[in-house]
């Protein structure tokens, strides 16, 4: 069965799109079949997963408005080696054009129905804000992946998120949970960080991952050569972090279809 996953924030700049392009690429690793959908209009992810966001025949924007079936709009032309729904500038002009359509909140999951048979995981990079795009993208996923920095203001954002999922899964989408929190940009030098820390873990027990993402120079520079960090320099503590990641997103994943 597909695992379907957003991983999402509203906040910005937290490594969302460095999370999403990474753990595509360690779950491709791991010999999983993987689906990125880029659904951010800065296209951060296709351009991180080696695509050319400038030259794109097709992509997400064309799927959503139904020019295209959504087979014909992915790549597995990808650095990751995982296929790739791209996405770039056209698709803030989504947005208004699904405004008078019916049901256009289930878009991408229509869609993603057609191809999810594939897939052992798709993962939806989304916008950092509460759009039509992430509501379409947190109707498709069964679980959302939260990256957040461990900082004063990331607590306050959490809970608008947590409020946000709540209200989608009581209107749009009962089967959506929250998969996992996920600590980026960690410094365990820093006090701060290991006093929200600790916060997470007592508030969210299990559901924040062991696996920290450290602040990592070649991480950061990995999306500048379109390449994630496991392809950039798989012994950097970025990617090898990622890696860590995909094994417990994986051990998480088989222990729900072992249960249920």
């Amino acid at each position: 069965m597909v695992n379907i996953l957003a991983v999402t924030n509203q906040k910005g700049g937290v490594g969302k799109t460095t999370s999403c392009v990474n753990l595509a690429a360690s779950l491709a690793a791991t010999k999983r079949k993987v689906l990125m959908v880029d659904l951010d209009p800065q296209g951060n992810a296709t351009m991180g997963a080696g695509v050319n966001k400038s030259d794109l025949e097709l992509s997400v924007y064309d799927v959503l408005t139904g020019r295209v079936a959504i087979a014909d709009a992915i790549t597995s032309d990808t650095s990751g080696g995982f296929d790739l729904l791209p996405a770039n500038g056209d698709l803030t002009a989504a947005e208004v054009e699904l405004i008078p359509v019916k049901r256009k909140e289930f878009r991408l999951k229509q869609a993603l129905n057609q191809i999810q048979d594939q897939y052992d995981y798709i993962l939806i990079d989304c916008p950092p804000s509460l759009n039509m795009l992430t509501v379409n993208a947190l109707v498709s996923a069964q679980g959302v992946i939260i990256p957040m920095q461990c900082e004063y203001y990331a607590l306050e954002g959490i809970s608008a998120l947590m409020s946000t999922i709540e209200k989608i899964r009581r209107a749009l989408n009962p089967q959506l949970k929250v998969e996992g929190i996920l600590r980026t940009m960690f410094d365990p030098r820093n006090g701060l960080t290991k006093d929200v820390s600790s916060q997470l873990i007592q508030h969210f027990k299990d559901k924040v991952y062991r696996t920290v993402i450290p602040r990592n120079v070649r991480l950061a520079e990995a999306p500048s050569h379109g390449l994630p960090a496991l392809m950039y320099d798989k012994y950097s503590r970025g990617a090898v972090a990622y890696l860590a990641l995909a094994g417990e997103v994986n051990r998480r994943c088989d222990q729900q279809v072992d249960l249920g």
